[in-house]
């Protein structure tokens, strides 16, 4: 049976998918930690290559011998929100009647499909109900 690694750290970073580079946010968190940054940032870079500029989510667990492993999540609701309204950013003042996109229930069930493995909603219902909450809080419109 294998010996288990012992955990030293956990790092949780956002990283625009294919363009990881050795500049802040990801060197200096990494660095710190006595991670190889050069050999994250090929094996991101190469696995997210197919998703360029799409804002993701990565959790790094650093092992005690310096080695890690990282996992790679599903871009935020409010990123997929936004690509979907074709907005550059969410409503100032959201609520108070200022919408600054639209999207329909088809653009949620779809972003909702992205998502349901992070989001741990029991039914595909609820996860839309979800992501429909976070276009109401940045101010998207959700016709339909």
């Amino acid at each position: 049976m294998a010996k288990k690694k012992e955990l030293t750290g956990l790092i949780k970073l956002q990283i625009p998918g294919g363009q990881a580079t050795p500049a802040p946010p990801v060197g200096p968190a990494l660095g710190q930690h006595g991670v190889n940054i050069g050999q994250f940032v090929k094996m991101f870079n190469d696995k997210t290559g197919d998703r360029p500029g799409l804002v993701l989510p990565c959790v790094i667990s650093v092992y005690k011998d310096r080695s890690f492993d990282f996992i790679i999540k599903s871009p935020p609701a409010a990123v997929l929100l936004k690509r979907s309204a074709q907005i550059a950013k969410g409503s100032e003042t959201p609520g108070i009647g200022d919408m600054v996109g639209k999207v329909t229930r088809a653009d949620l069930e779809e972003i909702a499909k992205i998502k349901m493995e992070d989001l741990g909603a029991g039914s595909m219902d609820a996860a839309v109900r979800m992501i429909a909450g976070t276009a109401r809080s940045a101010g998207i419109e959700v016709v339909g």
